[in-house]
């Protein structure tokens, strides 16, 4: 389980960080190849089973532990194991101890699966932290945790994961839970923790299973390089199949260089009818997958996306104006959500684009967003440059939203760096735009975790 705590799929910026050494050569996968083409075939067999017979039913066909999971779901009672958990939270809190005696415990009783997971295990230790802290905070809305759940299940489908693994990370999580609390465990804890896990994983292969005539990722060949800084990068990518993705959406990526390193990337345009897919890429540490994509990686090199994720979208019937706030990387979900904007023509509606940056360097896209504001005359760009450094995270921006009219009737999405995500949305909310009307990237949830 690799989560956050908004939402259990992290995304933005800096959450990239030194994950593992970088492999030889940039062809293939090498042996995760051979196991996700065994996967695919059991898939096939599956979706074939289910298509010919599709009047006994999908839970027929269901794996036993999925199976003894749904017929609990319906009646889970998340509040009262939400008090359970949060009074105990003393004897397992910090996560970092509970999760190093997880691992361990899993990897003593089944070390074949330590070669599913990176030479680091930093970044997957700090997103199960942040998958816990969500699930415990949100136990009291088991449906909106079960959708999550299940968009989650269906992303992990690309990591190979089988339910069998889930039996595997439950006992690993009920030794971890005995070794951190020690002489203070208690049976009622424990219960708790493994009902909510339960529940959760239930989702998950609910959200796998529906999935199955999907690809569990796609294939995709480098064919646009364009390093616009020493550390910003512009990706252009074809996929070998159609990517059925939304403007605002984005998507995990998968490098040779890094296996098993997959890190969430908006993507940077809309639907084009040559089927090329773009990404902007900020290198955000040493050795991690944002350094091997842009210092690294070159026209013709292989990747593979997960499938697309986020529900930062334009309703299918706008009827609102627009308001997007954006900041760094951030402007590649504002770039695809104006390219759809500009190819709808919706009569009537108009839009107000507020891009932040420190210095006009930072704007590293301008041609680009000079042809938006040329083509669409309903687009007003307001650039706001200078932000200092030693003030509060990008005051102007907030700032100059808030001074520059009345959002209450527009919807707002808002993209970039965490704090200024957290900063603007807050302001938003306090000018009186309705919490359903504002739409941001779900990095907010994991960095504010991360900030207390």
């Amino acid at each position: 389980m690799a989560a956050k705590r908004s939402e259990l799929g992290a995304m933005g910026e800096g959450c990239d960080r030194a994950d593992t050494g970088h492999s030889t050569g940039t062809g293939g996968f090498g042996d995760y190849d051979a196991y996700h083409a065994l996967l695919a075939r059991r898939d096939a067999m599956r979706l074939r089973q289910r298509l010919l017979a599709p009047a006994r039913g999908a839970s027929r066909a269901l794996p036993p532990y999925a199976a003894r999971r749904r017929g609990a779901g319906s009646s889970y009672d998340g509040a009262a194991d939400q008090r359970v958990i949060t009074r105990d939270l003393p004897l397992v809190t910090p996560f970092s101890a509970l999760i190093d005696h997880l691992y361990a415990a899993m990897f003593e009783q089944h070390p074949y699966l330590r070669g599913l997971f990176p030479a680091s295990m930093e970044f997957q230790r700090t997103h199960l932290e942040r998958a816990f802290w969500y699930l415990i905070e949100n136990l009291h809305r088991p449906d909106e945790v079960a959708a999550v759940c299940a968009r989650l299940g269906r992303d992990h489908r690309k990591l190979g994961v089988l339910p069998v693994h889930y039996e595997v990370f439950e006992a690993a999580l009920a030794e971890g839970l005995r070794r951190c609390a020690c002489e203070r465990w208690t049976e009622g804890l424990e219960q708790a923790w493994l009902r909510m896990l339960r529940f959760a994983v239930a989702a998950m292969v609910d959200g796998a299973e529906s999935a199955v005539a999907e690809p569990p990722y796609w294939n995709a060949e480098v064919t646009g390089h364009e390093l616009r800084r020493p550390d910003l990068a512009v990706l252009h990518v074809r996929t070998g199949e159609p990517y059925p993705y939304q403007a605002g959406q984005y998507a995990r990526l998968q490098s040779p260089l890094l296996p098993h390193a997959w890190r969430p990337y908006a993507l940077a345009c809309a639907p084009r009818p040559g089927g090329e897919l773009e990404f902007h890429i900020r290198r955000t540490g040493p050795g991690g997958l944002s350094q091997a994509l842009v210092a690294h990686t070159h026209v013709g090199d292989s990747l593979r996306l997960g499938p697309p994720q986020g529900a930062m979208t334009l309703d299918d019937n706008l009827t609102r104006d627009v308001l997007i706030v954006a900041a760094g990387t951030g402007w590649a979900t504002a770039k695809a959500l104006l390219e759809e904007l500009a190819a709808r023509r919706t009569p009537g509606r108009t839009a107000r684009l507020f891009l932040g940056a420190r210095t006009r360097d930072d704007l590293y896209d301008r041609r680009a967003l000079a042809r938006l504001e040329r083509r669409c005359p309903w687009l007003r760009v307001v650039p706001v440059i200078g932000e200092d450094a030693a003030a509060p995270a990008y005051g102007r921006l907030v700032e100059a939203v808030a001074r520059d009219g009345d959002w209450s009737g527009h919807l707002a999405y808002v993209s970039g760096p965490p704090t200024m995500v957290t900063a603007v949305v807050r302001r938003l909310a306090d000018l009186n735009l309705p919490a359903d009307r504002i739409r941001h990237s779900p990095a907010l949830g994991a960095t504010a975790r991360a900030e207390r």
